[in-house]
């Protein structure tokens, strides 16, 4: 019985996980690849700027959208959906949409208008200021488009659609990184642009990948409208689920931020290491986000129809298939590190390549409480629970790993490999207490 269960639960979740997982992977193959040709282009202090004003510009997308807004709509949808519910369903994607392209046009705006205001506060100077400036500037132009789309994709999603997103995903890489070679490196009788060329090639893929979602609205089970009226109760209880949600990326991305500010001040040498190793774990996380995404909206749905112990079992298997998968790219980064390393830097940047290489090398042990975190904080918002992992990560990431980043980086100057002990110890400690809070929702309570 339990083995006919899990058979046909891991069906159900790896049909909708496995295109949530290819797309989350299509969009890091964008930064993984910009990394790459960049850093091949003009090296440590090219791969620094880039790195540098992406981590900024996209610290600010999570949090407003990609884990705030975005992920209260797939939740919120998804949990109508189960209920039977059409109507509620199309009325919040539509206030979820409006919200979004508001919120997105204001920050676009602001990263337009203030970039190199932006880029001095955070700590840049000399040519990765200059460099960043010119990256930020053109790339702050599809923010917009970027937003936008990731609003669309999470009412995509609620609907148990993610398909749609990874087509959207892989048109955008397809354009992207075709412009990425032609406009970086002046290929085909195209000038020679470098970094330029790199944001020209981010902003043109966005446009069209929106242009693609925007085309594909027709497979929804509801249309969508901006003229429809916004009503206020509406706007209200989406507010309440995605400020907790929003402010749960912010606990997160703002102390990472800040941690990468610490860690520009140990030197070129170490953030462009950090910031490579940083690049290729970013891949292992792209598994555990899209099993947290089908964990979402499967158990979301399973609670709309007030069925507790199918949610349980769709939260259960996904966590199995996240923790194999993710424990799979622990082992590669910690035998095949160094061979990893160089594919992102010259040849001859032997100490980057051996920075780089220990501190993927410790990241393989957080791998697994990733994925464990990743997939029960989706459960728990699936279940229209934000508060709680919102409390957990405000909590270990600003009582453990900023204090402990601050002591040991920014105070005691210690080598960048500390950046990544006392990661592994935050996502461990994380892990652990959303493991004790999931078996408290999900197996004392009663819908």
């Amino acid at each position: 019985m339990l083995k006919t269960v899990f058979i046909n639960r891991s069906k159900e979740i790896i049909k909708l996980a496995v295109p949530a997982v290819g797309e989350m992977i299509l969009y890091m193959l964008i930064w993984v690849f910009d990394t790459l040709m960049v850093g091949k282009y003009g090296g440590q202090t090219a791969v620094s700027a880039v790195g540098f004003s992406s981590e900024i510009m996209y610290t600010f997308i999570n949090i407003l959208i990609g884990m705030g807004l975005s992920i209260s709509i797939t939740s919120i949808v998804a949990r109508s959906l189960g209920g039977g519910e059409t109507k509620k369903a199309r009325d919040m994607a539509n206030v979820g949409l409006k919200l979004g392209i508001g919120i997105a046009t204001l920050v676009f705006l602001v990263f337009y208008i203030f970039s190199k205001d932006i880029l001095i506060l955070a700590g840049a100077k000399d040519d990765v200021l200059t460099l960043g400036y010119r990256y930020m500037r053109i790339c702050s132009m599809g923010l917009l488009f970027n937003m936008s789309t990731n609003i669309l994709n999470g009412i995509f999603r609620g609907c148990k659609n993610t398909k749609t997103p990874l087509y959207g995903a892989a048109l955008l890489n397809i354009v992207n990184l075709s412009l990425d070679y032609v406009l970086i490196f002046g290929k085909f009788g195209f000038p020679e642009l470098g970094i330029e060329g790199a944001a020209i090639a981010t902003v043109t893929g966005n446009v069209v990948a929106f242009l693609f979602i925007l085309n594909s609205l027709k497979k929804l089970p509801f249309k969508l409208s901006l003229k429809d009226k916004m009503e206020f109760k509406n706007m209200k209880e989406l507010v309440k689920l995605a400020i907790p949600s929003g402010l749960q990326e912010g606990a997160f991305s703002i102390v990472r931020l800040l941690s990468v500010m610490m860690v520009m001040r140990l030197g070129s040498l170490a953030f462009s290491a950090n910031q490579i190793s940083v690049t290729i774990e970013s891949i292992s996380f792209m598994p555990g986000w899209g099993f947290a995404i089908s964990s979402v909206s499967l158990v979301g749905y399973s609670i709309g129809k007030k069925d507790l112990k199918e949610a349980r079992e769709y939260a259960n298997v996904s966590l199995f298939l996240a923790v194999m998968v993710m424990g799979f790219f622990s082992l590669i980064f910690l035998f095949f590190s160094e061979n990893l390393v160089r594919l992102f830097i010259k040849s001859d940047e032997i100490e980057v390549i051996a920075l780089g290489a220990a501190c993927l090398m410790i990241g393989a042990i957080q791998q697994i409480p990733t994925a464990i975190d990743m997939v029960l904080s989706g459960a728990l918002k699936g279940m229209g629970d934000t508060k709680t992992p919102f409390r957990i990560v405000l909590f270990c990431n600003w009582c453990i790993r900023l204090p402990l980043m601050y002591y040991f980086i920014y105070l005691k100057k210690m080598p960048v490999t500390y950046f990544w002990w006392i990661t592994s110890l935050q996502w461990t400690v994380e892990a652990a207490i959303f493991v004790k809070f999931y078996r408290d929702k999900f197996y004392k309570n009663v819908i």
